[in-house]
């Protein structure tokens, strides 16, 4: 893991109170903040199809048969935590005649989510379901790799924040400071590939789909104000 510390939005705000009952206090506002690139470590892939026909039942039935076929061929392969699965939307409706309003067919949709760490196992899958087609296929970053970078990046933020307290006091000719109100928030950065609806059909009918993790940012944000002492 590659962390950089970036500090951004350095604010100074300092700024003298008169109280009756005794000296002014001089409060410095700053903020800073350290970030980590992670390669994504999740695989999602959405699966989907839609089927018409005259009548309703037809239809539902056709989107049972093509999500059934799916789903026998997903459970394969199914692990906790390596390759989930789970099914997503399915919708039936009407299709009305536009001259006359009136119903004349049937449209309906059904979806299969997968996602989890073994991106070889699911990107073979890919080409393995041949009932459905690949809506969206995107990688992001498991909580567990997540919360690793905040720990490893949040240290270093504070630590940045104190550096920087201290030596601004010492700029303004003070000896010390006294830690105020502190916000501390993290965030993630980076491209989510997706891809348009496709199906796969490879020669021997289990040609796996090309994927890249690609990497994401995670940034932890320190941010608030310090008493100046003398």
């Amino acid at each position: 893991m590659r962390a950089a510390l970036v500090l951004s939005s350095l604010a100074l705000a300092l700024s003298a109170h008169a109280a009756n009952d005794g000296p002014p206090r001089e409060r410095l506002s700053l903020a800073a903040s350290a970030s980590a690139e992670v390669t994504r470590d999740v695989l999602g892939i959405a699966f989907s199809t839609t089927r018409d026909g005259p009548e309703a039942a037809g239809v539902q039935t056709a989107l049972k048969q093509a999500l059934d076929a799916a789903l026998a061929e997903a459970r394969k392969v199914a692990k906790p935590g390596q390759v989930d699965v789970q099914t997503g939307s399915f919708s039936l409706y009407p299709r009305n005649d536009p001259r006359t309003g009136k119903i004349n067919g049937w449209q309906g949709s059904a979806e299969l989510l997968v996602e989890g760490r073994d991106a070889a196992a699911i990107a073979q899958l890919a080409g393995r379901i041949s009932t459905l087609g690949i809506a969206r296929v995107g990688y992001s970053l498991s909580r567990e790799a997540r919360e690793k970078a905040e720990g490893d990046i949040t240290a270093q933020a504070i630590s940045r924040y104190r550096a920087k307290a201290a030596e601004y006091a010492k700029q303004f000719g003070y000896g010390s400071y006294v830690i105020g109100e502190v916000s501390i928030n993290s965030e993630e950065a980076g491209p989510r590939p997706v891809m348009g609806l496709m199906r796969m059909k490879a020669a021997g009918g289990d040609e796996a789909l090309p994927t890249e993790a690609g990497k994401a940012t995670v940034t932890v944000n320190v941010s608030g104000s310090v008493q100046l002492t003398r």
